[in-house]
């Protein structure tokens, strides 16, 4: 692994910044391109995908990502970093089920003992809901219905999903909803082989993803990321080690891996006058691609933004480092609430005022007003899914 000198971690950000795509001249309209930048879009949330997508984008419209996902299938909605539920270009997806297949194998067992169910059970269940969906899409109620079954449908068809035999299709209830129909995998997406690529190829495929769309990244950040543990991240780094370059962050202790064809691009980026506010959405892979988040946010204010599980809110950056959290509030007129870390002067005021006010109209599908709230509950002092509504009282 080649070395090379320290960078300033301002830069770094704003490198961060560019390559996903929410620095102002590289905001682009393909969704394609800009969701394999960036490593996959998040999707635990519904709106997170569309969200994530408006910020990086200049003319985004919801229907541009339902045609590419649900209709063009050039992107699928799969378990991937962290067993999470992400949207990843469909080319990834056998390398995804092989790298994770082992994580989710593990998991099986002890989830179906939870339900209460055997192997047996659970293969007969499957094979019930495979029959009934051949040729059709439908919801786990649906399933449920159909098949008069008492038993918990709707975690025996996630479970399917993990295996390859399912997949999510479009939500019966609009972008805003996780109530999604179910394919058969091999009607949706004809001819993938998710055996293709053996496991080893597969976890250099994820760890290598992950570099190009988050380094400079620490081992610690790469096995948060994938899952993988610390020791495996490291036997993969070894085998990429002619790919791969350590650095020092100024002001950060550890040492940092970056794919050495970045090193040009990084080394070039400059901080322009202008500061580069944005406006991105709870779960965001920005907010989310590392365990270390001193990059861009001090130890005094991460409960503001982060929950005791490391679940990202909905957050303002300015220059890559988070200023502030913002929040959705539609129960008598829809508005966006802000809070501030801390005091900005007016052109960069204005600059919040007006992301959040285009992501609200994105939302409602109208103009709404900006309400700045001067407290806040830490999210750690919170119910679980706090994280989802940040200011709510405010």
């Amino acid at each position: 692994m080649a070395e090379c000198e320290a960078y300033d971690l301002a830069q770094v950000n704003r490198f961060v910044l560019t390559k996903h795509h929410l620095t102002s001249g590289f905001r682009i309209d393909d969704i394609l391109k800009v969701t394999e930048d960036i490593g996959g879009l998040h999707a635990t949330h519904p709106m997170s995908p569309y969200l994530s997508l408006f910020a990086r984008t200049q003319n985004f419209k919801r229907e541009d990502l339902d045609t590419v996902l649900y209709e063009q299938r050039m992107l699928g909605k799969v378990r991937y970093a962290r067993k999470t539920v992400y949207v990843i270009p469909r080319e990834w997806i056998p390398a995804v089920f092989s790298a994770t297949r082992q994580m989710l194998e593990q998991r099986l067992g002890p989830y179906l003992e939870h339900l209460g169910l055997s192997r047996k059970d659970f293969a007969e269940i499957a094979g019930s809901i495979m029959k009934t969906l051949a040729g059709r899409r439908m919801t786990t109620q649906e399933i449920k219905k159909e098949l008069h079954s008492g038993q918990n449908i709707s975690a025996v068809v996630n479970l399917m999903c993990d295996q390859g035999l399912l997949i999510r299709g479009s939500p019966a209830k609009g972008w805003k909803s996780n109530l999604h129909t179910y394919h058969l995998f091999r009607e949706y997406f004809p001819g993938m082989d998710l055996k293709e690529v053996d496991e080893a190829e597969a976890r250099k495929t994820m760890i290598r993803i992950y570099l190009a769309s988050f380094g400079p990244v620490t081992v610690k950040d790469a096995s948060w990321w994938t899952g993988f543990t610390r020791t495996e991240v490291k036997q993969v780094l070894e085998e990429l080690q002619t790919e791969i370059m350590s650095i020092e962050i100024s002001g950060l202790k550890e040492k940092y891996i970056l794919l050495a064809l970045d090193r040009e691009w990084l080394e070039s980026t400059s901080i322009p006058a202008k500061p580069q506010v944005n406006v991105l959405p709870l779960l965001d892979p920005y907010l989310m691609g590392y365990k270390s988040r001193e990059r861009y946010i001090t130890q005094e204010l991460y409960a503001k933004v982060f929950d005791r599980s490391g679940n990202a809110t909905s957050a303002i950056l300015w220059d890559g480092r988070i200023i502030g959290v913002w929040d959705f509030d539609q129960e008598k007129e829809p508005k966006v609430k802000i809070i501030l870390f801390e005091k900005k002067d007016s052109a960069v005021m204005k600059d919040i005022t007006s992301g959040a006010e285009k992501v609200g109209k994105f939302i409602c599908g109208k103009e709404v007003r900006v309400q700045e709230c001067r407290s806040m509950i830490p999210l750690t002092e919170r119910p679980l899914g706090g994280f989802m509504s940040p200011l709510k009282g405010c």
